[in-house]
């Protein structure tokens, strides 16, 4: 399988990989996230289940905006993040 890939500036190989979930298990709500990441690929709203209804999560609003940086990821404390290289 070919994936994309680009050069750092140093020219390095560099292979991004996209976000592809948020485990709502793990995501306490911080906010972290969405703050760090500048391509507003994340959105920040209310749990789905009724039990937390009150508390917050980070989703993906929209997905086809990132870029493959994993700067969510690196920022999240709680590791909630899934990432992947994109096929070409």
């Amino acid at each position: 399988m070919s994936v994309y890939k680009g050069l750092n500036y140093g020219g390095t190989e560099w292979i991004p990989k996209f976000v592809t979930s948020i485990d709502p298990e793990k995501c306490i709500g911080c906010g972290r996230c969405v703050k760090v990441c500048s391509q507003g690929v994340l959105g920040f709203g209310n749990k789905d289940d009724d039990e937390d209804a009150d508390r917050m999560q980070a989703n993906i609003a929209r997905k086809e905006r990132c870029i493959g940086c994993r700067a969510c990821a690196l920022t999240c404390v709680k590791k909630a993040y899934s990432h992947e290289p994109k096929a070409v």
